[in-house]
């Protein structure tokens, strides 16, 4: 079937394959729902999955992404045609004093791949950046990134930020990085810890399912 053979293409990176099939998908009035969520994500889906498992690792994941990123190039424009809306909003970045970015990347393209879209705050951002963000995106989904302990006091202050402009009902404030566990969670608050990012986009998910 056309739709699996644009997931099982997908997992292989193969760019050019995958633009030609979505294409086809789209000549046969394929709806393009299901091109975006029976091929597109299920195919990123087995590559989280595998991620996970520690089956395939940050190379292949960039790799199937930049071939999931061309595909949704066609397919972007289509969707906002057919009224199909984004599943939901997410921003977010590594905290202030920190700038490192490939976890946080990694996050943004399992988020992505779920359907969500994705405000990217970059790397150095602060509690009030966070916010501010979350407000004028109407974001459901906070997430912050953290690899250096110095800087895990300000994953705090995102968490005091949000409860003070009165968001904590509305925006969950998920946490991941090598610096953070989960008691760290516990003990500032915030919603979720997770270790991966495909485990990160699945909770995600399931926070506005």
């Amino acid at each position: 079937m056309l739709l699996e053979e644009i997931a099982s293409t997908l997992q292989t990176g193969n760019c050019r394959k995958v633009k030609e099939l979505v294409n086809q998908a789209i000549e046969e009035k394929i709806p393009v729902r299901d091109i975006l969520e029976k091929g597109l994500i299920a195919g990123m889906d087995v590559i989280g999955e595998k991620f996970k498992k520690n089956e395939i690792f940050i190379p292949e994941v960039l790799i199937a992404a930049r071939a999931m990123n061309q595909a949704l190039e066609i397919v972007k424009p289509l969707l906002k045609e057919s009224g199909v809306k984004e599943k939901g909003r997410a921003c977010i970045g590594t905290v202030q004093g920190d700038l490192h970015d490939i976890g946080k990347n990694l996050v943004k393209i399992m988020l992505e791949s779920k359907g969500f879209e994705v405000i990217d705050l970059g790397t150095d951002v602060s509690p009030e950046t966070f916010v501010k963000a979350a407000i004028e995106n109407d974001c459901s989904i906070i997430g912050c990134s953290a690899l250096l302990t110095t800087t895990r006091p300000v994953m705090q202050d995102v968490v005091k930020a949000v409860e003070a402009a009165g968001l904590k009902d509305k925006v969950k404030v998920m946490i991941g990085g090598a610096a953070v566990s989960d008691d760290f969670r516990e003990q500032i608050g915030a919603d979720r810890y997770t270790t991966d990012a495909a485990t990160a986009a699945d909770a995600a998910l399931a926070y506005i399912a």
